[in-house]
Order: C-alpha cells, then structure tokens, then sequence
C-alpha cells in the first residue's frame, strides 16, 4: 500500500479495479484518478457500477457499493510507461498476496501492460481472463486515463458494463 495513495479495499469484494499505479495528482491528492482527465468515475456510474458519479475526493465511497481499488506498483509517476517491467515483476508476489488475502470475486486490471508484465504473457485479450490471479477472476478493462485516447467513453463504458454484469450475476441473492 501506498502511503500516498492507499489502497481503498476490504475482504470479500464484488470486484477490485487495479490501476498500474498512482499518477502524480492521485498521489499528491491521496484520492484515486483525481486527474480532471481521468474518465474512470464517470465509466464505473455509467457502466452502473455506482447510482451516482462519485468524485475522486469520495473514493472511500466506492466500498459501499462492493468495490475496491488497488495499485500494482505503489511508486507514482507521471505516466505509466515510466515504470520498468522488472519494477512491476518486483511488486507481483506482494500484490498477488495482497490480493489473495483480500479475496474479490474479480480483480479488474485497468489495461494490459500491469498483467503482462506480471505474466509474462504479450497476447492477453480484453475482458475476461482464463486464469484467475491471487484466486480472484481476472478480467482486463482499457484503461480510462485520459492519456489512453484508443478508447472513446462509450467504448469504456460498454467494456465496463461486460464486469458490472458478471459482477452482479456472480453476487449472492439476499433474502427478502
């Protein structure tokens, strides 16, 4: 965990969204995608995640509706592709522990490069993955920084909505 930027999880989630690592503003903030590009609060409302769109400052918020986020590497940088491979193979045993003591039902890797790196794997698709990691079911989603222009909002949003939904099928009926 990252002391400026902590992780925001408890035991038994739907799901733990894991970003690659903290940018500069969410570290400085203390609060995850606090960039004014970062379109993932408004993705995770509009997939249905949340009934309202949360602001980076109400990240803790996002517990209440069963979902948590994390980092794979807790050290912040201006862009992702300033961390080296070996720095995110370095944090895996860590994170995957982490993970497998925190036991979600998915952990959500926000883009490919963290998975990859991790894996060693260069040809992983979107979406659901075969394998599980620290026994959550892996699922890759674009990442929503506004750096990451490949994908328009409602790209994001339909890609979100695909989690949102085995999500929420996979969540235990509650009696009346």
């Amino acid at each position: 965990m990252s002391d400026a930027l902590p992780d925001i999880v408890a035991p038994g989630l739907s799901a733990v969204f894991c970003g690659i690592n903290p940018g500069m503003l969410a570290a400085a903030t203390g609060h995850h995608f606090a960039g004014r590009g970062n379109r993932f609060w408004r993705v995770v409302h509009l997939a249905g995640f949340t009934p309202v769109q949360l602001l980076p400052e109400d990240d803790r918020t996002f517990l209440r509706y069963g979902y948590g986020l994390t980092t794979a590497v807790a050290r912040p940088t201006a862009r992702a592709e300033m961390l080296s491979r070996v720095e995110i193979v370095a944090a895996a045993s860590a994170f995957e522990a982490k993970i497998a003591s925190l036991a979600p039902r998915y952990i959500a890797f926000l883009g490919k490069m963290a998975l990859s790196a991790i894996t060693g794997k260069r040809d992983i698709e979107w979406g659901a993955q075969a394998g599980t990691f620290g026994g959550a079911r892996a699922w890759v989603l674009p990442n929503p920084s506004g750096l990451n222009r490949s994908f328009s909002l409602d790209e994001l949003v339909i890609a979100y909505r695909e989690l949102h939904a085995a999500a929420a099928s996979a969540m235990p009926v509650e009696a009346p």
